[in-house]
């Protein structure tokens, strides 16, 4: 049987700096490839954490996302002008208004997302090897298990 080596601090230290740089530098690039009719950032978080979590107040929405509810609300009537989220009272308390995602903002996420799988996927054919896609490929499960356990 053939054992594992140990792991040093020092490994760690430098493996976890090198993930940081390098998928920080992915994310900040995927989000700024434009798309037809493109998000805000603002914009984008708040569909994607309705979309996630469901409907919610404005309120809920800024605390989530540690923003004023100001900036929330701004955020927020911009996308209902562009038909992307919808007002509806609560079904529970009829003084508050929840505030939820429509099928255009759907689509809307829908797009942005295909555009960057779509980037990647090509930036993936165009510059690596098929034995650096399968690498890449073996971490996506590991890249997953670490962002669940942060």
């Amino acid at each position: 049987m053939v054992e594992e080596p140990e792991t040093t601090a020092t490994d760690v230290g430098g493996t976890a700096a090198g993930l940081q740089v390098g998928i920080g530098l992915l994310v900040r690039r995927l989000r700024q490839l434009p798309v037809h009719g493109d998000l805000s950032l603002p914009e984008r978080a708040a569909l994607s954490r309705l979309e996630r979590v469901g409907p919610a107040t404005a309120s809920d929405l800024a605390r989530a996302q540690q923003i004023t509810p100001q900036a929330t609300s701004v955020t927020l009537a911009g996308l209902e002008d562009r038909g992307l989220v919808e007002r509806r009272p609560d079904p529970a308390d009829g003084r508050r208004v929840t505030v939820s995602v429509t099928p255009a903002g759907h689509e809307a996420l829908r797009n942005k997302r295909n555009a960057q799988t779509q980037r990647l996927a090509t930036a993936l054919t165009e510059g690596f090897t098929a034995a650096e896609v399968a690498t890449l490929a073996a971490t996506v499960p590991l890249l997953e298990r670490l962002a669940e356990r942060l």
